[in-house]
């Protein structure tokens, strides 16, 4: 009788209750299949985060393809733009040279005309010059031949030789 008098067998007869009852229940039963469910869930949540890394990476090949096709568009503009303002830069300077020799073909023009005109008036102000010169001259020549100390008694006398 001493056995049921040891601490040590009432514990083990103590536990061997718990682990009958606990089989009775089906508690490891139960613990399994909250770990298979568990387990399940967590195999999921890898297989979802496995397919959103592989969308990740297809979506980031997509975009480096997209940013290299980007970049290559852009340079591709910059190299047509550079050509473009090129273009217009030299077109912009024949236009200019082509105003620069057509202003100054005017320019050569109004002077000659000018000069044309210059000349004409310089010729009508020495014609004008030149007949209010003459009329002075002639004028003092009649008015001197008018008194002449020669002539006036010349004329008189054919005026008597005359009548």
């Amino acid at each position: 009788m001493e056995l049921f008098q040891d601490a040590h067998f009432w514990e083990a007869v103590g536990l061997a209750v718990l682990v009958i009852g606990l089989i009775y229940l089906k508690v490891p039963g139960m613990a399994l299949a909250a770990l298979d469910a568990r387990a399940t869930k967590i195999q999921a949540q890898l297989d979802e985060a496995t397919k959103l890394r592989e969308e990740a990476e297809r979506l980031l090949a997509e975009i480096k393809t997209q940013r290299e096709a980007s970049e290559h568009q852009a340079a591709s503009i910059v190299a047509m733009a550079t050509e473009e303002a090129a273009r217009m830069a030299d077109e912009a300077k024949v236009k200019l040279e082509e105003q620069i020799v057509r202003r100054g073909q005017m320019a050569e023009r109004r002077i000659a005309l000018a000069e044309a005109q210059a000349a004409a008036e310089v010729k009508a102000a020495a014609a004008d010059l030149a007949a209010e010169a003459a009329e002075a001259v002639l004028s003092a020549r009649l008015a001197a031949a008018k008194t002449d100390p020669m002539v006036d008694p010349a004329v008189a006398a054919l005026a008597t030789k005359f009548r």
